[in-house]
């Protein structure tokens, strides 16, 4: 539940950042859609399914050596890149951008219903299977 409201707080952030990029419309869809609506569907899928069993089960299955292998990789990564200093990275400085002639939510409504129609739809046909899969698990008799 907690880790719910984490990414609740999380999604408000990517909102946020949306915000200052002057992305009106995303800004709203962020709060609206996944803020609203998917973490509604989140909490009510952690509300409903039965965690008693997952509680009872044994958590850890005694695989410390890959784990600490990971560890040890990840944080010779992180030493690697510490020692490098900031002449290992190569940032390349962005072009400046045309100013649109036509508004955000427009631009957003062509793309999205011409170039990324497809996507768009399976999309939609997924959260519709997670909705209905949701509803299944929790139901208590099928």
């Amino acid at each position: 539940m907690h880790s719910a409201i984490s990414l609740i707080v999380a999604l408000l952030g990517v909102a946020g950042l949306y915000l200052l990029q002057q992305a009106e419309f995303l800004f709203a869809v962020q709060i609206v859609l996944y803020v609203g609506g998917i973490m509604l569907l989140f909490l009510f899928v952690i509300m409903l399914v039965n965690l008693d069993d997952a509680a009872r089960t044994r958590q850890f299955n005694r695989q410390w050596a890959v784990a600490l292998l990971a560890v040890a990789a990840v944080g010779a990564a992180g030493f690697y890149i510490f020692h490098s200093g900031p002449a290992a990275f190569h940032i390349a400085v962005g072009a400046v951008a045309a100013p649109m002639a036509s508004g955000n939510t427009e631009a957003i409504g062509d793309s999205l219903f011409s170039e990324y129609l497809l996507p768009f739809e399976i999309a939609s046909l997924l959260l519709l299977v997670a909705v209905v899969g949701s509803v299944l698990m929790a139901k208590k008799r099928i």
